[in-house]
């Protein structure tokens, strides 16, 4: 399946969060994961999954990249959230807006300081549990 892993984080646990989603459910693994904005545009990707730490006030960049996710460019867009509900929100809003399709369950973990890149086995079966969810629903 077309698919894409992006951040927007300091975090390097959320980065290795994004690896393993890679690794374990990403058909094709070049340029698949980036950081937001990436360097190459998404383009007909069937699952965009965005992995973001998030304030209740998101970073505009972010924003604004999620206001060009529009149909053509990703059909569905799955979010991991570091953060507030209130921040989720306003990029699941701008999502919609643009014309994707926003999956339901969003996951919310907490990324840990920034120089910490370990994730614990209960965190990657939530993600895990998460993500087979995620690909059951769009078959």
């Amino acid at each position: 399946m077309k698919m894409r892993v992006l951040y927007s984080t300091s975090k390097g646990k959320i980065k290795t969060i994004a690896s393993m989603i890679t690794d374990n459910y990403a058909t094709e693994k070049v340029n698949c994961m980036d950081k937001v904005p990436p360097a190459y545009s998404c383009d007909k990707e069937r699952l965009v999954v965005m992995l973001c730490s998030v304030s209740k006030d998101p970073d505009n960049a972010l924003i604004l990249f999620c206001k060009e996710l529009t149909k053509a460019r990703a059909a569905n867009v799955a979010f991991i959230i570091d953060g507030p509900a209130e921040g989720a929100k306003v990029l699941i809003d701008a999502v919609k807006g643009a014309g994707a399709n926003v999956i339901d369950d969003v996951l919310y973990i907490k990324g840990g300081l920034p120089f910490l890149k370990g994730v614990k086995d209960e965190e990657k079966k939530q993600v895990t549990d998460w993500m087979d969810k995620v690909m059951a629903n769009l078959a």
